[in-house]
């Protein structure tokens, strides 16, 4: 099934594994095509069957609780991303010789459907930052007069953004580890992998697994592959890319760049990778003070993001006006208020080891709260690097005392307050011991390292039940 075998759809028999955000748009994009659709679901919850009524309402055969068994005569399996690659659906696909795409993939091989003139795509990814990159990346896009939106992981459909009836110069695409995996034929414009840290691990199997499906994002790349001069990892990821000729590599640094890079120098955001003569030439583009907020991993989220615009052409204003017109989604290193000379600060997003070491990085001193759910996460290292930064720690969730231990190893003089609650009330008393360990000029940050799910629905409820019980404080 090659990128330009769209009329054959009709009668194709394709499988598409896993309702929800992705497998739903799938199922009705190919029945739409004319195949015949089939959705396989693990789950068969009262949300499952009104989606999978939904569904067969348009023509598509749904089996709810049983995601394991291959379809007779299935020719294609569409996946959402999260489904793991050791699923014995996927293990019955390799041995009759089917083919698995994720919605990535799908969308990547219909965007020239009906003669469309397909938008091309800047692509990010990395353990932590990617979201906010995207929006930072559209922000500066649509600055330069560019009809863009951010796409993928970031929750917006990529098959409604190459399908719908809105035609865009440039698509700004989040992809997830999971989606790369499944997405064999992608080749981006230009692509950047703004990190890596053990993540996903249960998911690829081992790090070399999960930094390869990372590295996808380069291949075939037409102008730039975009890397972190500071993490050496995904510059050996930019080395083994097969990528089209005259295509760059071009770092991001929070140091002074090199030729070929982006980067600070006395509070300015410069680049001399695309630029005249770049041997001795260099080129403003924003103020560290553009940024928001000016937190270390931020401006190197912001570098990365102009660093792809610049590679599209846009012009240094548009990335200055993208800059100061982008503002960060909730629960991302937001402030939430300052309560007797102290602040308090939300970064609920921070939910593993990797994200938390660069929310702590942002502040001198801190009073931290965390814990949760580790997802086989340890904590010595970051523990050990921010040791100096804390003034206190206050822990909740069920993961706590693998925290308490990393302090205890590598920050004996730290008071530690140890909850002992996995309640949603916890955090009301985790804002109340934080403040007792407070010092006017401190900042109470909520970094948790850890996922929400033992406590909360979500990182959002969590942000959430933080921000409620700072606003208690100051009543």
């Amino acid at each position: 099934m090659g990128s330009q075998e769209v009329t054959d759809w009709q009668g194709k028999r394709v499988t598409v594994a896993g309702l929800g955000v992705s497998g739903i748009p799938a199922a009705k994009v190919l029945r739409g095509l004319g195949a015949i659709v089939t959705v396989v679901n693990d789950g068969d919850d009262e949300r499952a069957r009104a989606q999978a009524a939904e569904l067969e309402a348009l023509g598509v055969t749904v089996r709810l609780g049983d995601g394991a068994t291959l379809p007779e005569g299935t020719e294609l399996i569409v996946t959402a991303p999260g489904w793991q690659p050791d699923k014995p659906l996927f293990t019955a696909a390799a041995a009759a010789g089917v083919p698995v795409w994720g919605d990535v993939e799908l969308a990547w091989r219909l965007r020239e459907l009906d003669g469309r003139k397909p938008a091309p795509w800047l692509a990010v990814t990395g353990t932590n930052g990617k979201t906010t990159t995207v929006q930072m990346l559209a922000s500066i896009l649509k600055a330069a007069g560019l009809r863009t939106a951010a796409v993928g992981n970031i929750g917006v459909s990529l098959l409604d953004a190459v399908l719908g009836e809105e035609e865009y110069d440039v698509l700004a695409v989040e992809l997830s580890s999971y989606q790369l995996h499944w997405a064999p034929s992608l080749r981006a414009h230009s692509g950047a992998v703004l990190n890596l840290a053990p993540d996903h691990l249960d998911w690829h199997g081992s790090m070399e697994a999960y930094a390869a499906d990372k590295g996808r994002i380069y291949e075939g790349n037409r102008v730039a592959c975009v890397y972190n001069v500071a993490d050496k990892a995904t510059e050996d990821l930019v080395r083994a890319a097969d990528v089209e000729e005259g295509c760059r590599a071009v770092g991001f640094t929070l140091g002074a760049p090199g030729p070929s890079q982006l980067g600070v120098v006395d509070g300015i955001l410069v680049d001399r990778a695309f630029v005249e003569n770049r041997q001795k030439n260099a080129q403003e583009l924003a103020e560290v003070s553009d940024v928001t907020p000016p937190a270390p991993h931020n401006i190197a989220n912001a570098l990365a993001a102009a660093a792809l615009a610049r590679a599209f052409g846009v012009p240094p204003r548009a990335v200055r006006d993208g800059l100061r017109d982008f503002t960060p989604d909730a629960h991302r290193i937001a402030h939430v208020a300052d309560v007797d000379e102290v602040a308090y600060v939300d970064d609920s997003k921070a939910t593993n080891t990797h994200a938390a070491e660069a929310s702590l990085a942002a502040y001198e001193s801190i009073v931290w709260i965390a814990g949760g759910l580790a997802k086989g996460a340890t904590f010595d290292e970051l523990v050990a690097r921010s040791a100096k930064r804390l003034r206190g720690v206050v822990l909740i969730g069920a993961d706590r005392a693998l925290i308490h231990e990393a302090l205890t190893r590598h920050a004996p003089e730290v008071p530690v307050v140890d909850l002992g609650r996995t309640d949603t009330g916890a955090m009301l008393a985790a804002v109340q011991e934080a403040r007792g360990l407070a010092e006017p000029g401190d900042t109470v940050l909520l970094a948790p390292a850890c996922a929400s799910m033992d406590m909360f629905a979500n990182y959002n409820k969590r942000g959430d039940a933080f921000a409620e019980a700072v606003r208690e404080l100051g009543a």
